[in-house]
């Protein structure tokens, strides 16, 4: 299997560390025309080093208008449409597990603003121009989360992740006629980032021991093999797959 993106435009958010690291970093080496985006300045200048045809932008993609403005600019710039969109960027925000009469409101829906609304707004963005092509690509990235309760006790999270899964099948069934899948990977336990680390280093010894042999495998995954879930959607081998949720978690 050869897998290819040259020339194809390809959009990537949360591409500062970890699975939109090696996403983008993926698409760039492919061939693809890659615009990935981030809040760290600092973490996309480190993933774009040594890695040609990739372009950086450093906001907040939270922010009224952000996420519709980038879309517009990567369509200017390139003089098309966008040809894969990868909705990656999520996470925790920084929090952790708390009984849920102590979770303010703010924070729970700063965790819908980055998991949930932000990919719902790149959708939004790119579906005229996909449409009208009547090609293009959407991969989610939800997690084990949005299938069953989260291993990380925050209730937003599990379920902005679960509202993330039906938006993506939702989706696939509007962009279906138009030639454009949207299918979602949901990584395994990969340690990733650093709320991922603090999490792993939480469960001690035992724990950590308990968490790898509940995994088919008998081992943690990596950014790349969660990567290559996405290459896969994103590719022609993948032209009759929509609405499904791909889970690379290792059994």
């Amino acid at each position: 299997m050869n897998i290819r993106f040259d020339g194809v435009t390809v959009a990537v958010t949360g591409a500062g560390h970890g699975f939109g690291r090696a996403i983008a970093r993926g698409f760039a080496q492919m061939g693809g025309r890659v615009f990935a985006c981030d809040l760290s300045a600092e973490e996309l200048a480190e993933t774009a080093a040594g890695t040609p045809g990739m372009t950086t932008a450093a906001f907040d993609l939270t922010a009224p208008g952000a996420a519709a403005g980038w879309i517009k600019e990567i369509e200017d710039a390139t003089g098309g449409p966008i040809g894969v969109l990868v909705c990656n960027a999520g996470g925790v925000r920084g929090q952790v597990n708390r009984p849920v009469e102590d979770v303010p409101e703010e924070d729970w829906h700063a965790i819908f603003d980055i998991n949930t609304h932000a990919a719902f707004r790149l959708a939004k963005a790119v579906a005229p121009g996909m449409k009208a092509a009547r090609s293009g690509r959407i991969v989610t990235i939800s997690s084990g989360a949005g299938l069953k309760a989260s291993k990380t006790g925050i209730q937003a999270y599990c379920a902005a992740k679960h509202a993330l899964v039906g938006l993506t099948r939702q989706l696939a069934r509007e962009f279906g006629p138009y030639g454009v899948t949207v299918n979602s990977v949901a990584p395994g336990f990969v340690l990733s980032n650093p709320a991922t680390i603090k999490q792993y280093e939480s469960y001690g010894p035992e724990g950590q021991k308990a968490l790898v042999q509940g995994i088919a495998l008998q081992r943690l995954g990596t950014a790349e093999e969660i990567a290559n879930g996405v290459f896969f959607l994103a590719s022609s081998y993948a032209s009759y797959v929509t609405g499904q949720v791909l889970q690379v978690d290792g059994g």
